[in-house]
């Protein structure tokens, strides 16, 4: 519960630090996805890493082609589309990304920096763990 409590909290403290971007947490977390995806999410891809269902996948994709942040392509698979950052995306998603490196740095900074090293990688482990059982279970 302490995992989620902080997560929610941390993504509160960036929506909050995002609120003059005009941007809220579904739309900030959706174009961070996607810039940091190694290949073109398609929509069912971004849908799993946000854990939303397609609908609201549709409607946050919707919103943000038409603000001109994300292009929907034909890939391999004409039945699905890829998403793309447009360069105005690409802009949002450096600034995004500098407002969080700001917010990190402020609320981490009296955390001596062997204690986040240490946290990081338990919370790693503990993430690769349930994630190879969930796969062994699938």
């Amino acid at each position: 519960m302490a995992v989620s409590q902080l997560a929610r909290l941390w993504r509160r403290a960036l929506d909050v630090e995002l609120q003059p971007l005009g941007l809220t947490e579904a739309t900030w977390l959706a174009l961070v996805h996607i810039s940091r995806a190694q290949v073109q999410p398609r929509q069912k891809d971004l849908a799993f890493s946000l854990g939303l269902d397609s609908s609201s996948v549709v409607r946050l994709l919707d919103l943000l082609e038409k603000v001109g942040y994300i292009e929907r392509q034909e890939g391999a698979d004409r039945r699905a589309k890829t998403i793309a950052l447009t360069p105005r995306g690409r802009a949002v998603v450096v600034r995004v990304e500098k407002v969080a490196a700001e917010a990190r740095r402020r609320l981490l900074d009296d955390i001596p920096a062997e204690d986040l090293k240490a946290a990081f990688a338990v919370v790693l482990r503990i993430s690769e763990t349930i994630s190879a059982s969930l796969e062994l279970t699938a």
